[in-house]
Order: C-alpha cells, then sequence, then structure tokens
C-alpha cells in the first residue's frame, strides 16, 4: 500500500509544478520559443521577398565570418561584418569601462551619506530612466553637433577656431552609451557598497592603512558582486544598441545590432540575419563566462 507520506509528498510536488508552470510558460514563450524559431532560420535560406524558404543551407553561417567570390566561389574572409563586429566589442567595451571609472566613485559617494540624501541622490541617479531612450539620445545629439552647446561655448571662450566634429563618430556613440546606461551599474555597485561593513574601515584607518591600500584591498574585494553585475547589465545591451548608433554615428558607423536589424528590415535576409544572432548571443556568453569566472577566481584569490 502506498504510504500516506508518499501521497503527500506526490501532492506536494504537483501543487509546486501548478504554481510555477505560468512562469515556466512565460519562459517558453518569451524566450525558448523565439530562440528555437531563430536557431531553425538560420539554417535556411532567404525567401526572395523576405522570410525563409524551407531549404537547408549552411550560406548563412558561411558568410558571418566570409565573402563568396561571385566568379569562383572562394571564401575570403569578410572585412565589413569583421570590421562591424569588433566595432561593436570595442564600443560596448569601452562604454562599460567608462561606465565602470565614473559608477564606482559616484555609488561610493552615495553608499556613505547618511541615509535621507542617499535616497535623494539614488533618485537622481534614476531620473534620465522617466524619459525616453529617443529623448535622451536626441538630448545628447543637441549637446554634442558642430552648433551644440559644447562647441559654441568652445568658440565663444576661444579655445577652437572652428567646432570640433564630434557628432557621427564612435565617440559620439560611446558618450551616448556611457549616458544612456551609467545608471544600470551606479545602482548594483552602489548595493554591494552599501551593505559593506564600515568596522572593517576603521579597522583599516585605525592601523593607519593608506587610502588606496583600503580601496584596493577591502573596499574593491567586498564591492566585486555589483561590480560583476553592473558590467553584465552595460555590456549586454550596449552591444546589441541599435537605436544610439543610428542617431550618434549617422548611418557610417554601424554597431552590430545595425547590421541584424538591416538583415531582417530592408535586407530581407532572415537566415543571414539570424546566424548573426546567434553568433553575438555566442560572443557575448564567451565574454560573460571569462568575465565571472576571472572575478571569481580573483576574489578567491583576496578571500
Amino acid at each position: 500500500m502506498v504510504s500516506l507520506e508518499a501521497v503527500r509528498s506526490k501532492s506536494e510536488s504537483r501543487a509546486r509544478w501548478l504554481m510555477i508552470s505560468p512562469a515556466l510558460l512565460v519562459v517558453i514563450i518569451g524566450a525558448i520559443a523565439p530562440l528555437l524559431v531563430i536557431v531553425t532560420y538560420s539554417f535556411l535560406t532567404p525567401g526572395p521577398t523576405g522570410g525563409v524558404n524551407l531549404t537547408p543551407s549552411l550560406d548563412a553561417w558561411t558568410r558571418v565570418l566570409f565573402d563568396r567570390d561571385i566568379f569562383d566561389d572562394t571564401l575570403t574572409l569578410s572585412g565589413t561584418n569583421l570590421a562591424i563586429l569588433l566595432r561593436s566589442l570595442l564600443l560596448s567595451l569601452a562604454t562599460t569601462l567608462l561606465c565602470l571609472l565614473v559608477g564606482f566613485p559616484t555609488a561610493y559617494f552615495i553608499a556613505t551619506r547618511n541615509p535621507l540624501n542617499r535616497e535623494v541622490w539614488l533618485l537622481l541617479v534614476t531620473v534620465p530612466f522617466w524619459t525616453n531612450l529617443l529623448i535622451r539620445t536626441f538630448a545628447i545629439q543637441d549637446l554634442i553637433r558642430n552648433e551644440g552647446i559644447i562647441n559654441t561655448l568652445l568658440l565663444k571662450a576661444g579655445f577652437i577656431s572652428e567646432p570640433i566634429q564630434m557628432l557621427f563618430t564612435n565617440f559620439a556613440i560611446c558618450l551616448g552609451l556611457v549616458y544612456v546606461y551609467m545608471p544600470l551599474m551606479i545602482l548594483p555597485v552602489y548595493a554591494s557598497l552599501e551593505r559593506q561593513d564600515r568596522s572593517l574601515l576603521e579597522a583599516a584607518s585605525d592601523l593607519y592603512a593608506r587610502p588606496f591600500n583600503v580601496l584596493r584591498e577591502i573596499i574593491i574585494p567586498l564591492a566585486r558582486p555589483g561590480i560583476i553585475a553592473g558590467s553584465i547589465l552595460v555590456f549586454i545591451p550596449a552591444i546589441g544598441t541599435y537605436v544610439t548608433p543610428i542617431l550618434l554615428g549617422g548611418g557610417r558607423n554601424l554597431m552590430i545590432g545595425n547590421y541584424i536589424e538591416f538583415q531582417f528590415g530592408q535586407g530581407r535576409d532572415w537566415p543571414f540575419g539570424s546566424a548573426l544572432s546567434l553568433a553575438l548571443m555566442g560572443i557575448v556568453m564567451v565574454a560573460l563566462l571569462i568575465y565571472i569566472r576571472h572575478g571569481d577566481s580573483h576574489g578567491h584569490e583576496h578571500g
């Protein structure tokens, strides 16, 4: 006979599955199913006016890294694709680094204020999220264009004789990305700093430790979870963004997100766009695994 405990355990297990089934359904519909569609499309051929033909092919994956000669069908490395990918990686890494360099001191400043002032500063950090991304990007555009505020002030002050070309450059894209994603770095770092044990800092001060040593040996190691989380939150959206490069790069400094969007839109090459999307996903996952593993091993060394 089945024991009462076995029946109760089975009932509880069934109840747990019923409780989590809505969340599982959302994950399947919102993430797994679209991913399977993209994977399937990447192994098909493009339709004449968009979409796909149900003809298996590896051509889309081949074109991610290679160009095929139309005369002798030979393959050569695709300079265009590699340049766009490299630009995307460099700009997203630069954005993450600049966000960290500016965001860490900002988060530390907020974490060391009294509780009432912290709330005010955190509110100011989140204010940009109240505004649409397009409006924020147009604000940066107006700030750095040739007739913008920065060039106007520099011209009137006599520091330059003609406007500096900042708009439609990689610098403009990086500046826009830093402005857009800075709060995503500040908030996780602040959360780690705010939970730190202040007695450690007091003990270091009593032992006459130098401020730089306190920063390197106590503050940064304890804030490492926030630094890793903030870097991930900045790097992932930055490498796949396409609005900011279009508005601030002028279409001449494409990032991988723009290239993928073009394939699904005007290019009407859905298999190639799918292959690019999956390649980008793989690169991001590998980069994050290396970064997290390096952070963990570095943390154990200081532990």
